[in-house]
């Protein structure tokens, strides 16, 4: 089993925390979800990212960045403004966006 933690350098750092409730059928969220995740590990300032989604549709998916300037740089990214239009329009039913400074992190007995 591939370990689901992001392996993440000492903080400080950026965590864009993105929560959504899916509607429907897929309609191609699978496959931009994958280009996405892809195309954002190789963007400058990217540490790493964590996801999860339960039957019902409801997911979190929480991506680290070394700076703001990098956050910025992916959210303007050409692909990545075509899934945002597309998740508003298609894909979700709410969605919520949060940005932290993550100044503190422990790892538990399983990832040390």
């Amino acid at each position: 089993m591939n370990n689901p933690f992001a392996p993440l350098p000492e903080p400080p750092y950026y965590a864009v925390i993105f929560a959504s409730r899916r509607r429907g059928p897929d309609r191609g969220y699978g496959e931009m979800a994958e280009r996405l995740s892809d195309l954002a590990s190789g963007q400058p300032g990217f540490l790493g990212m964590e996801t999860a989604r339960d039957s019902d549709g409801f997911g979190i998916t929480v991506s680290y960045w070394r700076d703001r300037e990098a956050i910025h740089a992916w959210r303007d990214n050409a692909l990545h403004l075509m899934a945002q239009r597309l998740g508003k329009t298609r894909w979700y039913d709410h969605y919520t966006l949060r940005i932290c400074k993550v100044e503190t992190a422990r790892k538990g007995a399983e990832q040390e």
